[in-house]
């Protein structure tokens, strides 16, 4: 018989052999599974490259799976339970581990089918999420971009959308945000840098992330040479934008920008105050169309007299912040206005988004004679999803002074 030191040392031996083959066959699995890693994910991707898996939202079977910014492995596995695509989260988690996807996962609207293995649902959901083109024209309001992302389907709250667009707080590392001087009776804060572009959006991104594509796209377009410009011009960043928007909704032609950018510049710094009215109908059509009118050339009295800070009939200088989202063209005449010119008034010639021009009062008038009966005709624009027709028919009409 065997002493009990014999038996305790064969045990002991037993159990490390054992342990051993467990490390040995755990290394070899994994190690298999490893190099099988690569081979399984190739074959999926030239699948997907030749579109076995296009699954869209209305795909039959097709789940929606959104992940959020900051989302842990183990909240996405929580919600690919909770869909009923997986039964393990814990597994789940550990494969995520070993594929290398722990902390790869991509925020936003992912389509995924039930019958994935673990393998395609981790490698969809490290792929971009589906999303949605969206071309915001130049001269585009923020209640006609809010309309146009909502028609290409992207589902935000519009009360969270308009809190972000008040809450420059939460931008403050752009350098054009944190200049902006809030002045009493801005409608938002950030209206005029939502930069008019083509975007790729996800249908499920919040409004806070929807602001900074664009913001981002406006401070890739503020070049530095402009801040330098602005100060020499002694405006700020914040005023050139609303100047910008303000010429940008007067004319669409690139060269009428900067004179009508000259007009204004003029204006505004004319020795004689009085001069200091812009008058440009561009601003009333702004506040006709906040009230659900239409923009038009013709303006009644009552309209030219609009009790608002934006009224630029009525209240001198430039209005409290940008009535539309300007393009790069209408941002450069702002800071760079047709040089010597001496023009002090303009008016739309109704042909073609045409603009005439005048150095005194008595020339402007003979302009207005002269084009008049052509504002009757477009005065009634055919309905259009385009932002370019204030634009197009918009002009400084006559002038008190």
């Amino acid at each position: 018989m065997l002493s009990n030191k014999v038996r305790v040392a064969l045990r002991v031996l037993i159990v490390i052999v054992l342990l051993f083959g467990f490390a040995v066959s755990g290394v070899y699995v994994g190690y298999n599974y490893v190099i099988s890693q690569d081979k399984r994910f190739n074959n999926l991707k030239e699948d997907i490259k030749e579109g076995k898996y296009d699954i869209k939202a209305d795909t039959e079977g097709a789940v929606t799976i959104v992940i959020k910014s900051g989302d842990s492995t183990s909240d996405i596995a929580d919600k690919l339970y909770d869909a009923g695509l997986i039964t393990n989260k814990t597994l789940f988690s550990i494969i995520s581990k070993l594929n290398g996807f722990d902390g790869a996962y991509v925020a936003g609207t992912h389509y995924l089918l039930k019958g994935f293995t673990y393998d395609e649902l981790m490698y969809f959901l490290t792929l971009a999420p589906d999303a949605v083109k969206v071309t915001i024209p130049e001269g585009s309001t923020y209640y006609e971009i809010k309309k146009i992302l909502h028609d290409a389907g992207l589902n935000f709250d519009d009360a969270e959308f308009d809190k972000c667009m008040n809450s420059p707080n939460l931008f403050v590392d752009y350098e054009f945000v944190s200049q902006i001087e809030i002045k009493e009776g801005r409608d938002f804060i950030l209206a005029g840098y939502l930069y008019p572009d083509t975007y790729y959006f996800d249908i499920n991104a919040s409004p806070e992330s929807i602001i900074r594509r664009f913001l981002n796209n406006m401070q890739n377009n503020l070049h530095d040479e402009y801040y330098v410009r602005a100060k020499k011009l002694g405006m700020t960043m914040d005023e050139v934008i609303t100047l910008a928007s303000v010429i940008q909704m007067e004319t669409g032609k690139v060269h009428d920008m900067m004179l009508v950018s000259a007009v204004f510049h003029n204006r505004l710094n004319h020795k004689d105050e009085s001069m200091h009215f812009l008058g440009s109908s561009a601003t009333i059509n702004y506040l006709i169309e906040m009230r659900g009118g239409k923009a038009s050339i013709l303006h009644t009295d009552d309209e030219l007299g609009i009790d608002s800070p934006y009224n630029t009939y009525t209240n001198p200088g430039l209005p409290p912040g940008p009535v539309c989202m300007p393009g790069s063209w209408a941002i450069a005449a702002a800071l760079y206005p047709e040089p010597n010119c001496n023009y002090l008034y303009f008016c739309a010639t109704g042909i073609d988004g045409g603009t005439a021009f005048a150095t005194n009062l008595k020339d402007h008038q003979k302009n207005i004679d002269k084009y008049k009966d052509n504002w009757t005709k477009v005065n009634e624009p055919e309905e259009t999803t385009e932002t370019t027709e204030p634009t197009e028919s918009s002009g400084l009409v006559v002038l008190d002074n």
